[in-house]
């Protein structure tokens, strides 16, 4: 997921998308530790989305209280 993608999403799209990332982070968490997961790579790549997300969503607060 790119950052531009995120940016032509509204509040409420980016809210959802962040809550259904963090629940697979979740799944992927249990199934690491289990020995379970095939790609690791996966689990760093949802972090990575669930932050860009938040960052998205910090930039939106910080304009506007701007």
């Amino acid at each position: 997921m790119k950052a531009e993608d995120i940016r032509d999403m509204d509040d409420a799209e980016v809210e959802a998308r962040l809550r259904e990332l963090k629940e697979e982070h979740f799944k992927l968490r249990f199934t690491s530790s289990m020995m379970e997961v095939e790609n690791n790579a996966l689990i760093g790549q949802v972090r990575r989305d669930i932050a860009r997300l938040k960052t998205i969503q910090r930039e939106r607060q910080l304009a506007q209280q701007a």
